[in-house]
């Protein structure tokens, strides 16, 4: 039984096509047009380069087989010789291509079911692109959906022109869906896999907060209030800090809403989850404060270069549980929110540290300096944290302290050195036990402490160092949602060196080892304080 399709019914199936599946037209014609080329290859033989068109307009078909021109034919079904292809065109050279036109065909049954293969599969990848340049400009959006059905925990959602999963991790506590109903969720990623574009949904996301709150408040999505941090735990507890542009518009109550109208629709959507409401500050201090919200704060400590932050509430009435929240709730949030590490001392346990590190202080002095007990504390007491503070202190400042005079302040520097000298001296003898390199105390800004740590993590060259990363000297935090962030030592541990140092150290290296060049360095430098300026600006 011959298959045939007059010009009317293929412009017909291609537009009909077209519009279920939400492609273009063209498209759908030129997948036709493939699968009634391979349909005809059957027919002529597969090595045969086969052509076919279809009018757009007209729906006319056109096929015409394409032949090389070539010296000497090696294939006569996709090559022809100079001298036959001349006879039809004078004016062909080799190389060029031929196309000769062919006969229209009647196709069988297997013919036409292989041309619906090719048209199915060329349709489906065509649906499959549409649906990823669709999504993949979404992320970031909130989408409705209907569920599809569940699949060992995780819910399959029809957004109507695609699938999406929401996975179990990605729904929040306690939930269960059933076929049938309607989700609101966030789309976090999108990927193009070989089964389709898979399209990630979650209600965890701290951004699904945010875009339900620009929802619910108009003056988030007029950008009056901004939303500047997000910290969640999941159908629990949250923390959102907001700030105003407008100073005669109040972020927090613009989120609130008349009689808590506008949170209370974001708390209903997810579950029930507490939502804290804090006024955003660029100042870190006043922020970790409000984040700490409804702890009271006596009193903080900044250390900027390990983005930590140390917190001293009151004794009384409770303000420590408060501040830490049930099972670390309360601060693990604040230290999302703020992106930096947060400590929380009572101020008998701050003054009960301070009493240790004066005494441990004064220890290392009497130890350093064989001096009696009462000359370490008064080096203790006037700010003195360690020998080499001492050794490189103006000596008339030491002379100045009450009690001693310069006879004194000169004994004392001097018995600094020695101790520092003897000190460096067994660092050198452990750094040859170690087996790390002369050439490594020439990269500038390192040190014998640093070079018998780094020998002791088998960083032993010039070229090792070059090849570590900041965070192997410095350590890094792992923060996770929900937990407790996790700090990973680096080799450096227990030396003072910050990130930017660690960095340095590493550059230098590179330069020592030959990797860049002194040139090199001084761009990137150039080009990081540039960039550092913008940011500020």
């Amino acid at each position: 039984m011959a298959v045939s399709a007059n010009k009317l019914e293929l412009l017909q199936i291609a537009d009909a096509v077209a519009r279920e599946k939400s492609i273009d037209r063209s498209i759908v014609i030129a997948a036709m047009e493939d699968a009634i080329a391979k349909a005809a290859r059957a027919r002529y033989g597969s090595e045969t380069d086969v052509h076919a068109e279809i009018d757009a307009k007209k729906g006319e078909l056109r096929l015409s087989r394409h032949m090389l021109v070539v010296d000497v034919v090696e294939n006569s079904s996709n090559q022809i010789s100079l001298a036959d292809a001349q006879r039809a065109n004078p004016g062909a050279r080799v190389g060029d291509t031929i196309a000769d036109t062919l006969p229209p065909l009647e196709y069988g049954r297997i013919a036409a079911q292989s041309a619906k293969q090719v048209i199915v599969q060329k349709v489906r990848e065509a649906e499959r692109d549409r649906q990823y340049q669709e999504f993949k400009d979404r992320i970031g959006d909130i989408v409705n959906g209907v569920v599809k059905r569940v699949e060992y925990g995780s819910v399959i959602v029809d957004l109507g022109r695609g699938e999406a999963i929401v996975r179990r991790d990605e729904m929040l506590p306690r939930e269960v869906f059933r076929n049938g109903d309607r989700v609101r969720a966030y789309i976090f990623d999108v990927r193009r896999e070989t089964r389709g574009p898979q399209i990630f949904l979650s209600r965890t996301h701290p951004q699904f907060m945010a875009k339900l709150f620009a929802q619910e408040v108009p003056e988030i999505y007029d950008g009056i209030v901004e939303i500047k941090a997000v910290a969640r735990d999941p159908g629990s507890r949250a923390k959102i800090g907001v700030i105003s542009r407008d100073s005669s518009v109040d972020p927090v109550g613009a989120c609130v809403g008349m009689r808590g109208s506008r949170v209370q629709a974001v708390v209903n959507e997810l579950q029930g989850e507490k939502i804290d409401i804090i006024p955003w500050s660029p100042d870190i201090a006043t922020f970790v404060v409000n984040a700490l919200a409804p702890a009271e704060v006596a009193k903080v400590v900044i250390d900027e270069e390990r983005e930590r932050i140390e917190v001293v509430v009151p004794d009384t009435n409770n303000q420590l549980s408060l501040a830490i929240g049930r099972r670390g709730q309360n601060v693990r949030l604040a230290s999302q929110l703020t992106g930096w590490d947060i400590d929380i001392l009572t101020e008998q346990e701050e003054s009960e540290r301070r009493q240790a590190d004066f005494e441990n202080s004064t220890r290392v002095f009497m130890e350093a300096l064989n001096v009696d007990e009462v000359v370490g504390q008064l080096l203790a007491s006037e700010g003195f944290t360690s020998v080499e503070e001492l050794a490189l202190v103006d000596v008339r400042e030491l002379a100045g302290i009450e009690g001693f005079d310069e006879e004194t302040a000169n004994e004392l520097q001097s018995r600094a050195r020695e101790y520092l000298e003897r000190i460096e001296g067994e660092l050198e003898e452990r750094r040859k036990e170690l087996g790390v390199e002369d050439a490594m105390k020439e990269v500038p800004g390192i040190t014998s402490k640093m070079l018998v740590k780094l020998g002791e993590n088998d960083v032993k060259t010039v070229e090792d160092l070059a090849g570590c990363a900041t965070d192997d000297l410095v350590g890094w935090t792992e923060r996770k949602e929900g937990s407790e962030p996790v700090k990973h030592a680096g080799f450096l541990d227990g030396i003072d060196v910050s990130r930017d140092d660690a960095e340095t150290l590493i550059m230098q290296a590179r330069v020592k080892a030959g990797w860049i060049t002194e040139a090199d360095l001084a761009k990137q430098q150039t080009a990081e304080a540039e960039a550092s300026e913008e940011q500020t600006a």
